[in-house]
């Protein structure tokens, strides 16, 4: 069959505007994948045969003001494994349990934090020992999925004595995980838990780095080194507290075993934390890479509850200590001055309604304020209470910051119980349950009246200063200060003086430092059907104050068994802060 030649020639045409056509249409396919897409595709093929693995950071090292270190880090090792599918995770961790001891409780973490991130390496151990990484060493073959490799560790030189200030880190939750602030975070990685860690964790967080293996299609590593750049981990620069390190440790001696309470120091001018201490204590050391549950039962059901920070959440009667508030108050109004003496004298109890007793059974007499300071006299307040009056008494304790919490820069400060004003007590008793007397208790420290030892510390960094108090700040910053009273320069001067009399010859007389001038209010605090508690807060030196500091003794029956231990620290605080000075000027 024969074609016209006109007829070839277009049908030749047509066949070449296909072919340019097509190989028109496969070129830029090939160009769009090679050129345009090459990064994408180039992305996928490594996405298939490369596995990212973490390379955990340091976080940032905490010292004191000195430069000792409160929290630094190890080198430790983690272990983890890759794996495509939830169902060969658990084959493999079922296998490697034949060989170290994997509970069923790190079989299910693992698999959830698998799950929370699939293309991640899933963590086994966060802190393997190192008698672990060795028996998995050795038998490395036969777990090519495994991942080995050293992460630092958090460690706290001096652990149970920073436990209630440094807190310590953990593994992120879940719950954590879906929170907008923690959108940064992977599954696996550690967080700040408690005190300074939590507090400063934006600041104490290290950048993570990674490094990449090479897998085949079961997700076996078949190459781990130089595969491609690792992308090194950043270190957080140190954070710098006020914290005298030095001053931590002798609290913890001094408590021991045998005492349980609070320590609370602060520098008076700048609210400056120099000491929290909490007791009984607890080795946060235990608590890296996961705390066993028989160590954390036992902290939970033990009888004095040392996972319970007292410095900072512990709300007691403040006793006598807080006489010094009724005292200012009542010179304020005008009421009194230091040599004021009272209508009724001390005959150890007064009588308004029925006997309210003095602690002295014996009587103090007629005496002045002064001296009722000196010998904590009850009788004393009890009719400067009135004098003052409920309603003024409680407008003055919420001026005087008693019914606040200090925002100190550390989580799980308690606020301090004051009420504000009658409704209060119209509210807790009903309009006809309560007793106008209660006047009398309140002026002395006791009845509806709760504080937490950092705030005492913080109310006689004003009577050791000018009447303002500073913010406290365990980590520096500028200090922010609040007028609390205003009493004139020879009125608190007075106040001064009566509180340097309680140390030198009033009922602290027993717990002076040679050499050294001390000044501040003892207290026993009924908490039935305890033992009373033990109270002391005052500071050092009286004329130049350099550090208040308050204490509490839970059952120390008096508060010149706190007066002693306080008195002690002091003396180390100002020994050792002289020490330096002389060593800094050589």
């Amino acid at each position: 069959m024969s074609y016209h030649p006109n007829s070839v020639l277009r049908r030749a045409r047509v066949a070449r505007g296909l072919l340019v056509a097509a190989f028109t249409l496969l070129g830029g396919a090939f160009f769009r994948a090679q050129v345009l897409q090459n990064e994408e595709f180039v992305l996928r093929s490594e996405s298939n045969r490369l596995r990212e693995v973490p390379l955990p950071g340091a976080r940032g090292i905490i010292y004191d003001r000195h430069g000792a270190i409160i929290a630094e880090n190890l080198p430790g090792y983690s272990v983890s494994i890759l794996s495509p599918t939830t169902d060969s995770l658990r084959s493999a961790l079922k296998s490697l349990s034949r060989v170290i001891d994997i509970d069923s409780a790190q079989q299910a973490l693992a698999i959830r934090r698998f799950r929370a991130a699939p293309t991640r390496p899933a963590v086994i151990f966060n802190d393997a020992s190192f008698q672990v990484v060795s028996v998995l060493e050795e038998r490395r073959a036969e777990f090519p999925g495994l991942i080995i490799q050293s992460s630092p560790k958090r460690y706290y030189p001096d652990g149970p004595a920073v436990s209630a200030l440094v807190g310590y880190t953990g593994e992120i939750s879940e719950k954590q995980l879906a929170m907008p602030r923690f959108k940064e975070y992977k599954a696996g990685q550690q967080v700040g838990r408690e005190g300074l860690e939590v507090q400063y964790e934006a600041q104490l967080r290290a950048r993570e780095g990674s490094r990449f293996v090479e897998v085949d299609a079961r997700n076996r590593v078949v190459r781990d080194n130089g595969v491609r750049p690792e992308v090194q981990p950043e270190a957080p620069p140190p954070l710098r507290t006020n914290i005298d390190l030095d001053l931590q440790r002798y609290a913890h001696e001094y408590f021991g075993d045998s005492l349980r309470g609070a320590v609370v120091a602060l520098e008076p001018q700048t609210g400056g934390v120099l000491a929290i201490y909490s007791a009984p204590s607890y080795d946060i050391n235990r608590f890296i890479g996961g705390v066993s549950s028989s160590y954390y039962r036992e902290l939970q059901e033990h009888k004095y509850k040392p996972l319970f920070n007292r410095a900072l959440s512990g709300r007691y009667p403040p006793a006598s200590t807080w006489k010094l508030a009724t005292a200012v108050m009542g010179m304020e109004l005008g009421l009194v001055t230091m040599d004021t003496h009272m209508e009724q004298p001390c005959t150890g109890g007064y009588y308004y309604g029925r006997v309210f007793k003095c602690w002295d059974k014996r009587g103090h007499g007629d005496i002045s304020l002064a001296q009722a300071i000196a010998k904590s006299c009850d009788v004393y307040f009890y009719q400067l209470g009135l004098k003052i009056g409920l309603t003024k008494l409680l407008a003055g304790g919420v001026r005087l910051g008693f019914g606040d919490s200090t925002g100190i820069d550390m989580p799980g400060e308690k606020t301090s119980i004051w009420p504000a004003s009658r409704a209060y007590f119209d509210r807790r008793y009903g309009p006809r349950g309560w007793n106008p007397s209660v006047v009398l208790s309140l002026s002395i420290g006791q009845a509806n009246n709760s504080q937490t030892p950092l705030n005492m510390a913080r109310f006689y960094t004003a009577l050791a200063t000018d009447g303002s108090a500073a913010t406290p700040q365990v980590v520096a910053r500028t200090p922010e200060r609040k007028k609390l009273f205003d009493l004139s320069p020879d009125q608190l001067k007075s106040v001064q003086l009566a509180l340097a009399d309680v140390v030198s010859r009033g009922t602290a007389a027993g717990a002076q430092i040679q050499g050294l001038t001390i000044a501040g209010k003892t207290g026993t605090a009924q908490v039935p059907p305890e033992k009373d508690y033990a109270w002391f807060v005052g500071y050092a030196p009286a004329d130049k104050p350099k550090i208040v500091l308050a204490i509490i003794i839970e059952e120390g029956e008096h508060g010149s068994t706190a007066a002693k231990v306080a008195t002690k620290l002091m003396e180390r605080y100002l020994k050792a802060k002289l020490t330096m000075t002389a060593v800094t000027n050589d």
